[in-house]
């Protein structure tokens, strides 16, 4: 793990994150709150573009609590059997529609605690919807920010709450709406697990990874 960065150098890593991408987008399809809730649900442990192939059809059937409700929980498996661990997903996908519909009239509530309660959101999936759809600065941590935060020392962190705390911290306010995004992005395309691509990455000489390649 690296150790973290000083204020100045975070602020010139992001300068160039925001030079080279002004704005970051998720990768994942959706086209209402309640589509993203369930696109961040079926993404555990599955790729953004495996996900998208997958409900591209499915939320044009399927876009609201009780449209997935209408079509059940088996109609719904035939959509998403390609994703990983299809049918645990599927029943949460159910039972948190359900609970829209009952609980909160259709509508996807803006607060973390109220996503969270949710079947299959945990706080990484809550803060992926509070930031892409709301807009509030939440720092939805997985593994590519993980990676990117301990490597480099922008976010270093024994955990990924830590990670997420290091963020919030460390991270000038200006940048921290896009930073998750910022770092999925350079995690995900450059600062890869197996092989980063550290000849060509704009924030080389900047970075604290001790293994670059050459």
């Amino acid at each position: 793990m690296a150790k973290q960065l000083d204020y100045h150098t975070i602020r010139e890593i992001f300068t160039r994150f925001h030079a080279a991408e002004p704005e970051p987008k998720g990768e994942l399809e959706h086209v209402n709150a309640y589509t993203l809730v369930v696109a961040v649900a079926l993404s555990a442990q599955a790729t953004d573009a495996g996900v998208n192939r997958a409900t591209r059809a499915l939320f044009k059937i399927a876009d609201t609590p009780q449209k997935m409700l209408d079509l059940g929980e088996e109609g719904l498996i035939e959509h998403i059997k390609t994703i990983g661990l299809y049918r645990n997903k599927a029943k949460n996908v159910i039972k948190l529609s359900k609970i829209l519909v009952e609980e909160y009239g259709g509508e996807v509530p803006n607060s973390r605690a109220a996503l969270q309660s949710l079947p299959g959101v945990g706080r990484k999936t809550a803060n992926v919807v509070l930031n892409m759809w709301w807009h509030y600065p939440a720092q939805a941590v997985d593994t590519h920010i993980f990676r990117v935060g301990n490597r480099t020392g922008i976010c270093p962190g024994k955990n990924v709450d830590a990670v997420e705390r290091a963020i919030e911290d460390n991270v000038p306010v200006d940048f921290q709406q896009h930073a998750h995004h910022w770092l999925i992005l350079h995690g995900r395309y450059h600062c890869k697990a197996r092989k980063p691509m550290c000849p060509t990455c704009i924030i080389r000489d900047l970075c604290q990874f001790e293994d670059k390649t050459i």
